[in-house]
């Protein structure tokens, strides 16, 4: 049954006013920035690599295309097993499905550089990392920020749903401790309180990804 609107606002003030939310969300905020960090750098180091040879992009880019659209839930038995039960698992999931979006976005934009930058840095001898630091990141720039608030999405989305299902922290955990409790308002509060987490994080993404652009 659908509990009232104002019964949900009462529960997602209730919500905010427990210490135990603080903590849950710590945990959570946690999980998401690590993910958000490991997916992003191996997400744009594997991009530029398969956007700068085309033997690689041939031999593992499909490999990519094919799982990107996997549900990343699946992979959660195994990321248990390799890293626990802790929050070691919730992160690798994460870092997982944000590895995805930022590698592909990040191999699509390589190839989209103009190809006089890439000449011009090759005669003056750039070397390969210079090319990366001087020419190919500053060139991608709003790609990567715009594929960082794509990662942020599915990375959070990602660790809360893990959060679900074997834990004993985060905002995922609470949700099913509201469900298991048949506490139908604190659930939609609780779901209201994750869409405005999530809402607050991707307008700061985006305020950031269009301060870097101009």
């Amino acid at each position: 049954m659908m509990p009232s609107l104002v019964a949900i606002a009462r529960s997602t003030v209730g919500i905010f006013a427990t210490a135990e939310f603080y903590g849950n969300l710590q945990i959570s905020a946690l999980e998401v920035a690590l993910s958000l960090v490991i997916g992003t750098v191996t997400g744009v180091f594997v991009g530029v690599l398969l956007g700068a040879s085309r033997v690689l992009s041939r031999a593992y880019e499909p490999y990519i295309y094919y799982l990107g659209p996997t549900p990343r839930i699946i992979f959660l038995p195994i990321m248990i097993m390799l890293f626990g039960l802790g929050i070691g698992s919730k992160v690798a999931l994460g870092a997982l499905s944000c590895f995805f979006v930022l590698a592909l976005i990040s191999a699509n934009s390589m190839r989209q550089i103009n190809p006089t930058l890439i000449r011009v840095g090759r005669s003056l001898q750039a070397k390969p990392l210079q090319m990366v630091t001087k020419i190919y990141l500053p060139a991608m720039r709003a790609p990567i920020l715009n594929g960082v608030r794509l990662g942020f999405g599915t990375a959070m989305l990602t660790c809360i749903l893990a959060e679900t299902k074997l834990s004993n922290a985060g905002l995922g955990f609470m949700l099913m401790q509201f469900y298991s409790q048949f506490n139908m308002p604190a659930l939609y509060g609780m779901l209201v309180v994750i869409f405005v987490i999530a809402g607050m994080g991707n307008g700061a993404l985006g305020r950031l990804a269009d301060g870097r652009a101009r």
